[in-house]
């Protein structure tokens, strides 16, 4: 799996972006699907994840109630949908994929086998 993030930039405190990420490769609708994002200075940190048919979603408690990931399987693309942003959310962003049909839902990084090249968001004060 190739996946490939876009959507980031520079918004406003209490703005919204929606980032995108498109996967290439046969397996995306066996793929659970995460996103995660790294400030400047501090470790990747998880953001926000899905199962295959998108029924299931977990979220950190930072995000939660403002951020909503969701999946297209169709089109090979997830989503994540970033309301009421904050400057704290400043960050380079991952699309990150499990290997093809684990049922298991994680949310540390070393559990993914494919990831993005990150894009990037700043959110200003």
């Amino acid at each position: 799996v190739q996946l490939v993030e876009s959507g980031g930039g520079l918004v406003q405190a209490g703005g919204s972006l929606r980032l995108s990420c498109a996967a290439s490769g046969h397996t995306f609708s066996s793929n659970i699907m995460g996103w995660f994002r790294q400030a400047q200075g501090n470790k990747r940190e998880f953001v926000a994840v899905i199962t295959w048919s998108g029924d299931n979603k977990y979220y950190s408690d930072s995000v939660k109630g403002r951020f909503t990931i969701s999946r297209d399987n169709a089109k090979n693309t997830v989503y994540l949908q970033m309301n009421s942003l904050k400057p704290e959310d400043t960050a380079l962003y991952y699309c990150a994929a499990r290997a093809p049909h684990l049922t298991v839902v994680r949310t540390d990084a070393n559990a993914y086998a494919h990831w993005g090249q990150g894009t990037l968001v700043t959110v200003s004060s």
